[in-house]
């Protein structure tokens, strides 16, 4: 169902558009000048589009968080993109959101928190901020994710198998598939030096993540050139999504966690890879993106 008009707010400056929701906080539309979409209209094959993943990024086993001597209820990829933010401001080119514990969150996290989410179209770009708070007396232990999906074949009518993502560095380490929503062992990583070669049976495992990655920035790019840049900063790991049965998009997660290792059941703030913010103290995460049309789009200089 569509959301009310009063929910979605359209920014847009420059060569660029996009339409977010009051509804997760979700971008929901990112088109060209031309008015082109690079977004996935959430389709039969997955009815999202970008959502938030807060308090955790994937599963945690038998979809419970412990804490305290108590259990509670978390399914995959926590709440926060199925709760509705308020406004915080709007404007022609950017707006922000904010979430905050209440007691519909607290029955699922017994935490304090605030989360904010700024869109702002700058410099041809459009750069997504997220702020987590630590509003309470106790650390806040959590994971945070973007989950954008952008179209595969980005072109109309170009093979899926012709594109391609460039990474800034070479990326050499391990990666890390899932077992029933569970991380496996470390296997090796499908990525050629700084080359992915994108195809369908890529994803007939599900995700395929590559923890603690080296790079900040990659190309994802089509056979005629056609590209979006993508840089993001304090997300430490990189998740890439896909249905391998003829899905038309392809999901670029910056993450900072992920899933519970097979066999882990412990107190939640013992989870590998969580995040420990300290009474009043923050944490801040961006990723940006940027179309290119044509010819070879650069990438972006290792490190950047």
């Amino acid at each position: 169902m569509t959301a009310p008009q009063a929910d979605r707010h359209r920014i847009t400056a420059g060569p660029l558009a996009a339409t977010i929701q009051a509804a997760g906080a979700e971008l929901v539309s990112l088109r060209d000048r031309a008015g082109a979409e690079y977004l996935w209209q959430a389709g039969p094959a997955w009815r999202r589009h970008a959502p938030l993943l807060f308090p955790i990024v994937g599963r945690l086993a038998n979809d419970t968080l412990r804490h305290g001597g108590r259990s509670y209820r978390m399914t995959q990829h926590g709440f926060a993109r199925d709760r509705r933010f308020a406004w915080v401001a709007r404007a022609a080119d950017r707006c922000r959101l904010r979430l905050v514990d209440d007691a519909e969150s607290r029955a699922l996290y017994p935490f304090a928190f605030q989360l904010e989410v700024e869109y702002r179209i700058e410099g041809g770009r459009l750069a997504v901020r997220s702020q987590i708070a630590n509003t309470g007396k106790a650390p806040l232990p959590c994971s945070f994710g973007a989950h954008p999906a952008f179209r595969w074949p980005l072109v109309e009518g170009a093979p899926k198998d012709a594109h391609r993502l460039t990474f800034a560095q070479a990326e050499t380490g391990p990666s890390l598939r899932l077992e029933a929503g569970l991380l496996g062992d470390p296997e090796p990583n499908p990525v050629s030096g700084r080359e992915l070669a994108l195809k369908e049976d890529l994803f007939a495992r599900d995700a395929l993540i590559l923890p603690g990655i080296a790079s900040r920035a990659l190309r994802y790019a089509a056979p005629d050139g056609t590209a979006l840049l993508m840089e993001w900063e304090g997300y430490t790991d990189l998740g890439l999504w896909s249905k391998p049965e003829g899905a038309g998009f392809l999901c670029i997660e910056p993450w900072s966690g992920m899933s519970s290792p097979r066999g882990w059941d412990g107190e939640f703030a013992d989870k590998p890879g969580l995040l420990h913010i300290a009474p009043n103290a923050r944490r801040d995460f961006t990723w940006t993106i940027e179309i290119k049309h044509g010819g070879a789009a650069p990438i972006p200089p290792p490190g950047g």
